[in-house]
């Protein structure tokens, strides 16, 4: 995202929640400390922003400008494109009651972003855009629903999705790659409507990565939300960053546990922002159509048993017939 991109998100968060704390801004949006003290020096001299103490910036105006701290109204969802998305409601981060202590687990993360929103907000009355935009979300959502994902966050036109929490599945990397997929697709068919009832076009980019993260809450007061952090969300989005529009992009972290389920292209050793070692990185293609792991032995096929005294080595249990076989192995 551009700089510009990056202060309108904040922007919004900023009218939505009304306050933000600086380590969640980092988080949120991967920004260095040089990043954050020209965000923050933009926020304070343009718009209605003032600090909290050192600790995160406070919106103190409303839509004309005037001072009013208070939570905005519920938004009533304008008509939509078609009737689907109109009958989808966005869940919230925070519908599903969570433990308030952090807790350690292995996530697989999704971070997707919307490419040149910046020229599509241009193009597009606000009406419109926001119009627009809800339908792409909302289409995500329909898709990361179908697998059982949770939207953590609605980052103005991105979203940061979790597979592993709250709720686990043994092949949440799975879901994941396959909820890609299906994002792409529905969007694809999303953008076809678009294009003939608005004249312009959506893509998106995603990423995915898999690593340990510790879930707890962030921020204070009453605005608080369940966030993972660590380094396996960073990573996500950074390779979000480098993927092409319309295209998925995973670590190998997450190929280790998505191999033979999906055709992929490796793309080699990639330099990520903020990332000290470059890092392999592979683009989903599609499924292969493997169901189960034999689906995945069978075109591998089994290595083959090379003499009689290995067949007998497998055969048998017991550790001195097996060290007798391996002394007779060795006499021949």
């Amino acid at each position: 995202m551009t700089f510009d991109d990056v202060l309108e998100q904040v922007v919004t968060l900023l009218k939505r929640q009304g306050r933000v704390s600086y380590r969640a801004l980092k988080m949120r949006f991967n920004l260095d400390d040089e990043y954050l003290d020209v965000l923050k020096e933009e926020l304070l001299y343009v718009h209605p922003v003032r600090d909290d103490e050192g600790r995160g910036l406070v919106w103190a105006g409303n839509g004309e400008g005037t001072t009013d701290t208070s939570a905005p109204p519920p938004q009533v969802m304008p008509a939509l494109l078609t009737q689907d998305t109109a009958s989808v409601q966005l869940p919230s981060p925070r519908e599903t009651a969570r433990p308030s202590e952090a807790e350690r687990r292995q996530l697989t993360v999704l971070f997707c972003d919307l490419v040149d929103s910046t020229v599509l907000s241009s193009q597009l009355d606000p009406e419109d855009l926001r119009a627009v935009v809800r339908a792409y979300q909302e289409t995500c959502a329909k898709v990361i629903a179908r697998f059982e994902g949770h939207i953590a966050q609605y980052l103005g036109d991105g979203l940061l999705v979790y597979f592993g929490y709250p709720q686990a599945h043994e092949d949440d990397a799975q879901r994941a790659v396959r909820a890609g997929l299906g994002m792409i697709d529905a969007l694809g068919q999303l953008t076809t409507r678009l294009e003939q009832e608005r004249g312009v076009r959506l893509a998106a980019r995603l990423g995915i990565h898999t690593g340990l993260v510790v879930v707890g809450e962030v921020g204070g007061g009453t605005r608080q939300e369940q966030l993972a952090l660590g380094e396996t969300p960073n990573l996500a989005a950074r390779l979000q960053g480098i993927a092409a529009p319309n295209t998925l992009v995973i670590s190998a972290a997450t190929l280790r546990l998505v191999q033979g389920y999906f055709a992929c292209q490796d793309l080699g050793a990639q330099t990520l922002r903020g990332v000290a070692e470059p890092i392999t990185v592979y683009q989903i293609m599609r499924e292969s159509g493997a169901t189960s792991r034999l689906d995945i032995a069978q075109p591998r096929g089994l290595t083959p048993l090379v003499g009689r005294e290995q067949e007998v080595g497998v055969l048998l249990g017991d550790f001195r017939k097996r060290a007798s076989y391996v002394r007779v192995g060795m006499l021949r």
